[in-house]
């Protein structure tokens, strides 16, 4: 239990990791929905082929596109890439990062979905049947009244009655289910060859140090537009707040003024303080379309130095023995 909760906080750790968390899921997801899936070959010469290439290309492309889909990666690219310049310069770099990171997420299911379909080997039979020279095997039927296409295209279906308990059937589905298996093994071995090579020779043909920043870039963008969503939302809540607060005290019929607790009024004060701090002076719905406009077209300069060199100010209050406490803000 200790284990499944270190590893659950690792996934919540950062968007990558939710990211990898997720490319994961689809993986076991495409596992189980083949396992799950119930795969009947036509045993028709002019269909097996066409029927098993798509179920072993046509879902490989649905798990590619919405793991593109599902992606973080993907929105923080293409707001990067389509973005207008403004005040901001555009570090191709990034979206190059950011593009890698996404396509090598999105390839994980349909690579998953493709290994297990030929490991499996059913797809590879029922598409490749026809091709195998029936000569190399015997117990050939004989008295089918079939021709020798038609006949081996019935070889996945091990209910028909012309291969019923026949050795031929099973010589040669298993035939073809070595050489699916063999072409599994090699395109796992070569992903896993190409993934080793990769990450060993990585270094001796790129900057350290531009990678750095790259990678440092792109985890800045993830979080730049995380943090401002976070922000939009505690301003609209604020705002909308203030609208409706307005909306009944304009609508107010009684006119009795209650008098609030010192202590109720305090509270309520410094509320409404920080309410308007967040609101930083907008009190009108065309400030704020022109605040995001200019977020979007002009982005701010990457220069925190401004805030660094703000100027402090102390506050000053008392506690409830009449002592005099000091805070810097």
């Amino acid at each position: 239990m200790e284990r499944l909760k270190i590893v659950l906080q690792y996934f919540q750790s950062n968007s990558e990791s939710i990211s990898n968390g997720i490319c994961i899921i689809l993986a076991l997801v495409s596992v189980k929905l083949y396992t799950s899936f119930d795969f009947n070959c036509p045993c028709l010469p002019q269909y097996n082929k066409l029927y098993s290439l798509g179920v072993m290309i046509v879902p490989p492309i649905i798990l590619f596109f919405l793991g593109v889909l599902v992606n973080r990666h993907t929105g923080v690219m293409m707001d990067e890439w389509m973005r207008p310049l403004g005040n901001r310069s555009k570090n191709p770099a990034v979206v190059k990062y950011l593009f890698s990171a996404m396509i090598q997420r999105a390839l994980l299911a349909p690579l998953v979905w493709i290994l297990v379909t030929l490991l499996d080997g059913k797809v590879f039979i029922c598409a490749f049947s026809i091709s195998v020279d029936p000569t190399l095997f015997s117990g050939q039927p004989n008295n089918t009244g079939l021709d020798v296409v038609k006949m081996m295209a019935k070889v996945p279906c091990k209910e028909d009655i012309i291969f019923r308990n026949s050795s031929f059937r099973k010589a040669v589905s298993r035939y073809v289910r070595c050489y699916s298996q063999a072409i599994g093994w090699s395109i796992l071995l070569f992903l896993i060859v190409l993934g080793a090579l990769g990450r060993l020779l990585k270094p001796c043909f790129e900057d350290h140090g531009s990678f750095l920043q790259t990678r440092y870039w792109s985890n800045y963008l993830d979080v730049e537009q995380k943090l401002f969503d976070e922000t939009c939302v505690l301003h609209a809540r604020d705002f909308a707040r203030k609208c409706v607060v307005q909306f009944f005290e304009d609508m107010r019929e009684d006119t009795v003024l209650h008098l609030p607790h010192p202590l109720n009024f305090r509270c309520a004060q410094e509320e409404g303080e920080e309410e308007d701090d967040r609101l930083h002076g907008i009190s009108k719905q065309d400030q704020m379309n022109q605040l995001l406009n200019k977020w979007y077209f002009s982005k701010p300069e990457l220069d925190v130095t401004r805030m660094a060199y703000r100027p402090r100010t102390c506050v000053t209050w008392e506690d409830g023995n009449g002592k005099s406490l000091y805070s810097d803000v």
